[in-house]
């Protein structure tokens, strides 16, 4: 029951402290559930950011039931995934009773500007964190590189291309060379 409680309380204050959505809450969920409390490794945090971001749903809440999942089953996935819905979903009730006067509050409109950057500094640090941890192959960093070649252009010129389109070409393009290494590497283990 302590587990629960705290994947619960856990969440909990990673949704109640953490603005601009699940890529913000990334780096948050690896210092916690990686380093502090070591629930998963960083191999595991990478590909669970794969998978989240390839599944529907957002991104935090695919993370936080999956650690959940791997601590306590069912239980500790929902525990967890509740954690990390209530505060977002209480403060965006609290907001959404008093939206109108409350953006017209200038401190306020003044403090959500500098939460757009603090937002952009947590997810440039979970994207440096991420690719130091990447494996130091080839094909991979190849990979990575092109898809920001071709992501850059796409934000600049806000050409309508979802970034879901470039993780999928990235996986098709990955799942074509190891179909074309793995008969190369039969060939050359039975010579």
């Amino acid at each position: 029951m302590n587990l629960l409680l705290d994947l619960f309380l856990t969440f909990a204050k990673i949704g109640l402290f953490t603005f601009g959505g699940g890529y913000a809450m990334i780096a948050l969920i690896e210092n916690t559930c990686v380093e502090k409390k070591q629930w998963i490794t960083h191999d595991e945090m990478m590909t669970i950011t794969v998978i989240a971001e390839s599944t529907p749903g957002p991104i935090a809440i695919n993370c936080a039931t999956y650690v959940g999942y791997k601590q306590k089953g069912f239980a500790g996935a929902l525990a967890a995934t509740i954690g990390m819905i209530l505060p977002s979903f209480c403060i965006i009730f609290a907001i959404s009773r008093f939206l109108d006067r409350f953006l017209e509050i200038t401190w306020i409109a003044h403090a959500f500007q500098g939460i757009k950057i603090a937002v952009g500094i947590l997810i440039l640090d979970a994207a440096i964190k991420m690719l130091q941890k990447m494996q130091k192959k080839l094909m991979p960093r190849a990979i990575m590189l092109c898809g920001f070649a071709a992501m850059l252009p796409i934000n600049i010129f806000s050409v309508g291309i979802s970034s879901i389109i470039l993780m999928l070409t990235a996986g098709l393009v990955s799942l074509i060379i190891f179909m074309i290494k793995k008969p190369a590497a039969k060939g050359g283990a039975a010579k």
